[in-house]
């Protein structure tokens, strides 16, 4: 190999700094890379600075409060990307050789996940000690970003992309239902039509979330409009609104907890409901898939429904 360009950077402690000017690059801040890092700030800076002497450019600037790369930073910024990845592919291959003792893992789900996903990796984990774990858990848009960026091993969703360049698998049932407070006019009732519960306030999450987009589509289907006065920002959220008796809500069976017994909820049997859905792993066309990633969805798709089954108390089929 002709290292003769590169050799400036072999002469030092490249890796150690580059870690550090991509944390402060991407928080804009000294501080908050300091934290993430678990390094003293002081030491944050001399790691930049020695890094910024070896590069021979400016790599950052102070505008306002926040910090943001020059564009020999930029460039750096995205080399750092391009490094982290290969040394994250050869990590991942050398896991492979091991056998699964050792590796990593990288999970991110949307809230509606956020139950079950954490059981899956836990039993996952129990199989197999020796690989690190990490769980990302955030608004669709936000795990839409991740997946993007490739910045994990596997998603999960329950209202995946509809894109050609993502790989979409269904591994297990979640149903949309309705749900309202246990003493709800409407909880005794039998088959009520859709028209009769469009006209009961309804609380929604906020633009962009999955669920909120299922249920507009399901209200523009009937050519109506959801009585819609509060957006939430969570399912929790938008349960405790409901034991306040503010509303109903449509959500996914399990996005209030898999064995959870409601107790003061109720789930109403309202015309064409529930709805088919399913929770789906979902990852990048193309991507090379670890060793440690192809042994975890082969476990979702054979464990899942035993995992479900044990988290709810709900007999196995």
């Amino acid at each position: 190999m002709q290292q003769g360009k590169i050799r400036r950077y072999l002469k030092h402690g490249m890796l150690p700094q580059l870690r550090v000017f991509e944390a402060v690059a991407r928080h804009g801040s000294f501080t908050r890379a300091a934290e993430e890092l678990y390094l003293a700030q002081p030491t944050v800076s001399v790691q930049i600075r020695k890094l910024t002497e070896t590069v021979g450019l400016p790599l950052l600037e102070q505008i306002g409060k926040r910090v943001h790369p020059t564009g020999a930073g930029r460039e750096l910024y995205s080399a750092c990307q391009d490094i982290f990845r290969t040394l994250d592919s050869v990590e991942s291959a050398l896991a492979d050789i091991r056998g699964l003792k050792s590796g990593s893992l990288r999970v991110a789900t949307s809230t509606s996940g956020k139950y079950l996903v954490p059981r899956l990796l836990a039993a996952f984990s129990k199989l197999h000690p020796g690989i690190g774990i990490s769980l990302h858990v955030n608004s669709r848009k936000s795990v839409l970003d991740r997946l993007a960026g490739n910045m994990d091993d596997l998603y999960v969703f329950s209202n995946p992309p509809e894109d050609d360049d993502v790989v979409v698998q269904r591994i297990l049932a979640n149903p949309l239902v309705v749900f309202a407070r246990a003493d709800h006019p409407l909880a005794g009732e039998r088959r009520i039509p859709f028209e009769r519960f469009a006209t009961e306030p309804l609380l929604m999450r906020e633009p962009g979330s999955g669920t909120r987009m299922i249920t507009e589509r399901l209200f523009a289907r009937h050519g109506l409009e959801p009585l819609a006065d509060m957006e939430l920002g969570s399912n929790e959220a938008i349960r405790e609104t409901m034991l306040a008796g503010l509303g109903t809500s449509i959500l996914y069976r399990y996005s209030l907890g898999l064995g959870a017994d409601f107790g003061r909820l109720a789930m109403l049997d309202v015309e064409g409901f529930p709805v088919e859905s399913h929770w789906h792993l979902v990852y990048p066309v193309g991507k090379r898939l670890s060793f440690v990633t192809e042994t975890f969805m082969e476990f979702v798709r054979k464990e899942a429904p035993r995992v479900m089954a044990d988290a709810s108390g709900a007999p196995r089929h």
